[in-house]
């Protein structure tokens, strides 16, 4: 049961400089975009911002990333998204950016249409909030690159997680497409996948309406592949025994706060009760934070902004 709406598979979202595309337009919704890029040694990529910020991600190889202001940020990068916590570059609307790359990588653009124009800033990968959440063969990885309350920016929340082969995240099954003051968030998400090890490599993702001819998706997904949610109980994402799974999720939305409030599906939401009664996975954290040296700490200052405690059932 797959929706082709929804599921995104490798090469069929493509753009003329992208390897995904996942525009507001693309999507039919508001505010949530995606895009890969990647880059040859020595290559570079100029873009606009538009009505839109956007942070600059590195999932593989480092880059340099600067703006028609002048502002210049080294990114360090990773060799991949299973072996390292990256730096990121923070990107205003209204701008125009250059991302170049001395010896090529792959990198992602995760944005959301905003009204506000922050400062561009530079995220440090020693910045990173690394988390564990759940307990057994629920047990994952969080990156807090761009979470609310992390790290600021208008409407953009961004996050990865990392899943060891057989595990199941996203679980419980959770939604947050309604507006419910203190309760829920209403957010348009984007679902970008990585498998480790070779190209059998696979995973299952579950979307399940919520309300009547709500989002309906069952999809195995493989490297590069991308799912749309814009409403509906999303979970368990599931990776295959042997493959460990790697999610980025894009989310942003109309409210007036910057917040991820979730709600969890009444016939799962049980399953939290046993995760004190089990250990951590012993396999986790794939990698632990990063520490960097020191730099200007005015690269990283944020502007000021009230951020509520968030969910943690991602």
């Amino acid at each position: 049961m797959t929706s082709a709406k929804y599921h995104l598979p490798a090469g069929t979202a493509t753009g003329t400089d992208y390897a995904v595309d996942v525009t507001p337009a693309r999507a039919g919704w508001r505010y949530s975009s995606l895009r890969t890029l990647t880059l040859p040694p020595g290559g570079s990529h100029t873009f606009p911002t538009g009505d839109s910020e956007w942070i600059v991600l590195p999932l593989s190889g480092g880059c340099t990333v600067a703006t028609d202001s002048g502002e210049t940020f080294e990114l360090h990068g990773r060799d991949s998204v299973f072996t390292a916590v990256t730096d990121f570059a923070y990107l205003p609307r209204d701008a125009r950016a250059t991302v170049t790359s001395p010896a090529g990588g792959r990198f992602a653009l995760t944005g959301a249409r905003c009204e506000r124009r922050l400062p561009a800033r530079y995220g440090p990968a020693s910045g990173v909030p690394v988390e564990l959440r759940g307990t057994g063969n629920c047990s994952r990885q969080v990156n807090n690159f761009a979470a609310a309350g992390v790290f600021a920016c208008d409407r953009l929340i961004a996050v990865e997680v990392l899943t060891p082969g057989g595990n199941w995240s996203s679980y419980p099954p959770h939604k947050h497409d309604e507006h419910r003051p203190g309760l829920e968030s209403e957010l348009e998400e984007i679902y970008y996948f990585e498998i480790a090890g070779d190209d059998t490599g696979l995973g299952y993702q579950r979307v399940s309406p919520s309300r009547e001819r709500g989002t309906d998706v069952l999809a195995e997904v493989r490297s590069g592949d991308a799912v749309l949610i814009p409403d509906g109980w999303h979970g368990p994402s599931m990776a295959a025994p042997g493959h460990d799974m790697y999610y980025l999720n894009v989310m942003a939305g109309p409210g007036a706060e910057r917040e991820w409030l979730i709600c969890d599906h009444p016939d799962h939401a049980w399953i939290r009760g046993t995760w004190p009664e089990q250990p951590v996975d012993p396999r986790l954290p794939l990698y632990p934070a990063r520490e960097e040296p020191a730099r200007d700490e005015r690269a990283r200052e944020e502007p000021a902004r009230h951020e509520p405690a968030q969910g943690e059932a991602r």
